[in-house]
């Protein structure tokens, strides 16, 4: 039956058969989802034809902003090619395998050399952990299976990644997971039992994922995964010492090191990618959002030189069996090559480094004006806010108390998309955003926090 999708039409069987993703279905029955249309660099529109300043990215993702020509000619230019074709034994095209080689030489300094293909970051996390796994049975320790995490990480939905995440709200429904997956203490600088020093913090957490793998058995553990900044888990920025003490701990115990740099690769952080702010070299790392700011799925999984030697021995496991039908995808590798090409051309990374502070400073402000924003922090265009019903205690605010539900609608009403994942609220804009932006959406912000006086 052919219907003519009339803006009622597409309002009314909105969620009428459609599930969207991380919401109660009854939710999106009783409020409907807000239907975008159109997109110009920071900006999207409406079905109504309502403009907002996009503070989410899309989600995350969309780094070189919305609807950039060069992307969208170099997708047009593939598919005048061809669409799709598999990249399975024995097969292959051109857009994948340059930017294989693209990524390898960006990733340099990580001293990475090979790459494997996804459709996301799930899928890119997937792969890091099953390829930890097989590595270490290649490398004849068969029993180095276990994987560690974050309490607050998350690293994805597939039933390895989600078992990876830490966060009862994405496992709780899926139970029981994957066995062999632990979680260890996040470094929250904000929210921590034991000390307000980020340095003590540091020493503290690094200890606990010391003791947990020698508890464990340094024999059976494989890897350690984290995101370098913790985004969905509540935008959490470890200590600087951080890191590099994780890959002392790693190195310690023979551990691999995931780094899972869907969120902060190509630029978020100020840095090109997330590991680069604390000069650390992890063995594997995970890529998927901004790798073509979303404008075609893909995902991307590259390790370094001491993983991809393992695959040179003759062994009965070697064969990586593996991949998705949609790894390497032509269009997506094209238009990810157009892409990094504008992220590096118009260096990104250094405008979200300093419209970044510029943003944390604003933020910062806007703290000292409202009693319920309990801490404001961030790197580069990425941050976050953390509302509380007191700041002593630093209770936050129920996900559904009427007041933190106020602050989506009431900044939309000023033309600024945000984001509350729980009782934050989470600033990921693309990375073009200039100073004028942030003004523009400090003022909507200001204004629906308000409603707290």
């Amino acid at each position: 039956m052919n219907h003519e999708f009339s803006t009622n039409y597409l309002k009314e069987n909105n969620a009428k058969h459609y599930w969207h993703p991380m919401v109660d279905p009854k939710l999106s029955e009783k409020d409907l989802p807000l239907i975008i249309v159109k997109g110009q660099d920071r900006h999207v529109w409406d079905i109504d034809d309502n403009k907002y300043l996009d503070l989410m990215g899309g989600l995350w993702c969309v780094n070189v902003g919305h609807n950039r020509p060069e992307v969208n000619k170099a997708i047009a230019d593939q598919l005048g090619r061809i669409a799709y074709y598999n990249t399975f034994n024995g097969f292959s095209n051109p857009s994948s395998i340059e930017l294989s080689t693209k990524l390898i030489e960006m990733l340099a300094p990580e001293e990475m050399v090979k790459i494997m293909f996804g459709s996301g970051g799930s899928d890119a996390n997937e792969t890091a952990l099953k390829l930890a796994r097989q590595y270490w049975k290649v490398m004849g320790q068969p029993e180095k299976v276990k994987i560690f995490s974050l309490k607050n990480g998350y690293h994805g939905v597939q039933f390895g990644a989600v078992s990876a995440s830490g966060g009862i709200v994405w496992r709780r429904a899926y139970e029981p997971l994957m066995p062999g997956f632990y979680q260890v203490d996040t470094p929250d600088r904000y929210r921590n039992p034991w000390s307000d020093d980020p340095y003590e913090l540091s020493e503290i957490c690094a200890g606990i994922l010391d003791r947990e793998i020698q508890h464990q058995g340094p024999d059976t553990v494989a890897a350690f995964i984290a995101e370098p900044i913790q985004g969905a888990g509540g935008l959490i920025i470890p200590p600087d010492d951080y890191w590099s003490r994780i890959r002392k701990v790693c190195d310690k115990h023979d551990v691999l090191l995931i780094a899972d740099e869907v969120v902060t690769g190509f630029g978020r952080t100020g840095e090109m990618f997330g590991v680069r702010c604390w000069g650390v070299k992890p063995d594997i790392m995970n890529f998927a959002k901004g790798i073509n700011s979303g404008y075609i799925p893909l995902g991307a999984t590259a390790v370094n030189n001491r993983v991809a030697e393992a695959w040179e021995k003759d062994h009965p496991l070697a064969p990586i069996m593996h991949g998705y039908t949609y790894s390497g995808h032509p269009v997506a590798c094209a238009a990810a090559i157009a892409n990094l090409q504008i992220v590096e051309n118009e260096n990104l990374p250094a405008n979200a480094a300093t419209v970044g502070i510029y943003f944390l400073e604003k933020l910062m402000e806007l703290k000292k004006r409202h009693k319920s924003i309990g801490d404001v922090r961030g790197r580069g265009l990425m941050l976050g806010i953390e509302l509380v019903k007191d700041r002593k205690t630093k209770e936050p605010f129920t996900p559904m108390d009427p007041y933190l539900q106020s602050i989506g609608p009431h900044c939309r009403e000023k033309g600024v998309l945000v984001r509350n994942q729980g009782h934050r609220i989470i600033i990921s804009p693309a990375l073009t955003f200039t100073k004028q932006d942030v003004d523009e959406a400090i003022d909507a912000l200001d204004s629906a926090i308000a409603v707290d006086k």
